[in-house]
């Protein structure tokens, strides 16, 4: 076959309906997808992310070549298949000699730059998966003094008439239900929440399942329970059973947390977005139009709503825009304390973040609650260096992928960004989890304390972190009421509050 195009799918970029494939010819044009150890590796993978990866480009290649498109395609176990994706494609030009390489712009800057330094005249194509291109956010940028997702979020629903009335105004006259969306299950507990869509593995996803346990034995986690999307057709069902069965109850409840619960009322949709298999308008506007039937509350739809056209769109902005600038090494509060060796094990006696850990491990999976205000706090009132975090936050979900989590990690949990995605750190005490979840029942630790044997580290942590950031923090206008609280707090106090902050730091270092 003489190739006119060689098209190179990358793992994240599995839409049928490509732009590569739309412009493409099945009989001049070959496409190119390679399973490489180093995606796996340059992050210590759970073996759950590495297996949605692979499995969804499996399904992928045998769709295409199902339609007759010719596909080479490497696989992970091939004794001498290529190291690197920038292998893949410097061999596949060598052997082809193509007259054009195209790509779809891929979502990390790594990649970007490895298959750039390959092929310099690479022909990346505009990702049609978001809503705000890149160059649109960077002019967004440039004309404000502070980026705020809120305003971009409000932009966003302008441009696309999302949950807007025929007048231009914001449907139920506010723009953030947010207020609405902060209930906990109290002591009762969640009743009945139904079970997500789940999938058994098909062929080809048990064929990886037992390709990551021999490829990958050491590395984290499980393939156990295994049940993802890996086609656009599952993750159109994904859609519709969590729009079926669980929005309703998922504004109410998507900050609250329970044993033993791993998805409550969350969709489970985001490694679908991200892997491309369903596109982000089709689930807004489905969304939208469960409102519009009167199947689904406003602030319900407006919270979840929220997190694809507002969050998803604004992350990545955020992460082109101060990419390759240092984004990724920014360290904003000098944190510097290693993460601690829990976070691989969910070895721990405190319950919050045994709950939440051992659940990543088993599954994959947390949610944005589960990550933001239990791992990654803890990691910010213990000090850990952001960049730690950021790698233990991209290896362990099925979901990740750098362009979204670095700039959640970096900048929203961790700070570490000054100030550029947030407008204030996310720091609570102990006392926050127990409003929020049953994890603080039954555990050996009183998130009321914050110093004694039964002090809850998050507390102790809390109020050492505003005692060594306070001359920080004070400029800070959302922070002043809680460094106004140290007041309360007497000199003993406070130096009690920082001894015993300082032995935690060294039995878990």
């Amino acid at each position: 076959m003489t190739v006119r195009n060689l098209l190179v799918i990358l793992g994240d970029q599995l839409d049928p309906a490509s732009p590569l494939l739309k412009d493409g010819d099945p009989t001049r044009d070959l496409i190119l997808m390679a399973e490489v150890r180093e995606e796996s590796t340059h992050v210590w993978s759970h073996k759950a992310r590495i297996a949605v990866f692979l499995s969804a480009m499996r399904h992928f290649c045998q769709q295409r070549r199902d339609e007759g498109w010719q596909v080479e395609y490497h696989h992970i176990e091939d004794a001498n298949g290529p190291a690197t994706l920038a292998d893949a494609l410097r061999f596949a030009i060598a052997k082809h000699k193509p007259e054009l390489v195209r790509v779809v712009e891929p979502g990390d800057y790594r990649v970007a730059k490895a298959l750039r330094q390959v092929a310099p005249h690479l022909d990346f194509v505009p990702d049609i998966h978001f809503l705000c291109p890149v160059k649109d956010f960077r002019d967004y940028a440039k004309e404000r003094k502070q980026l705020r997702m809120e305003y971009f979020y409000r932009d966003m629903r302008r441009k696309y008439s999302v949950l807007m009335t025929s007048d231009g105004k914001p449907e139920g006259g506010d723009w953030n239900y947010d207020s609405d969306n902060r209930g906990s299950f109290g002591k009762q507990g969640p009743k009945a929440v139904p079970a997500p869509r789940a999938f058994k593995p098909s062929k080809i996803t048990r064929s990886v399942l037992d390709t990551v346990d021999r490829v990958f034995p050491q590395h984290p986690g499980t393939c156990r329970n295994f049940d993802w999307p890996v086609t656009p057709q599952q993750a159109a069902e994904v859609l519709d059973d969590f729009l079926d069965h669980r929005l309703e109850h998922f504004g109410t409840y998507q900050d609250a947390m329970w044993t033993g619960e791993p998805y409550l009322y969350h969709s489970r949709i985001s490694v679908a977005l991200n892997l491309k298999l369903i596109h982000p308008l089709t689930v807004v506007q489905a969304a939208e139009e469960r409102y519009r039937k009167g199947l689904a509350p406003l602030a319900a739809v407006e919270g979840f709503i929220r997190q694809i056209l507002g969050w998803r769109e604004y992350v990545r902005g955020v992460y082109w825009t101060f990419m390759p600038q240092g984004y990724a090494s920014r360290n904003a509060l000098a944190a510097s304390n290693p993460l601690p060796k829990f976070y691989w094990t969910g070895e721990t006696d405190m319950q919050c973040l045994r709950q939440a850990i051992g659940q990543t491990l088993e599954y994959g999976y947390a949610h944005h609650i589960q990550r933001l205000m239990v791992t990654g706090l803890f990691a910010l009132l213990f000090g850990v260096e952001p960049k730690q975090v950021h790698e233990w936050y991209l290896a362990v979900y099925v979901d990740a992928v750098e362009w979204v989590e670095l700039p959640n990690t970096i900048g929203m949990s961790q700070f570490a960004d000054g100030g550029i995605m947030a407008s204030k750190p996310y720091a609570a005490s102990g006392k926050y989890i127990q409003r929020m979840s049953n994890y603080c029942t039954g555990c050996k630790y009183d998130p009321a304390q914050s110093t004694g044997p039964n002090a809850c580290p998050f507390t102790t942590l809390y109020w050492d972190f505003l005692l060594r950031h306070e001359p920080a923090l004070q400029a800070n206008q959302r922070m002043k009421m809680q460094v106004r609280n140290l007041d309360r707090l007497s000199p003993d106090q406070k130096a009690n509050i920082i001894r015993q902050a300082d032995i935690l730091r060294a039995s878990l270092s």
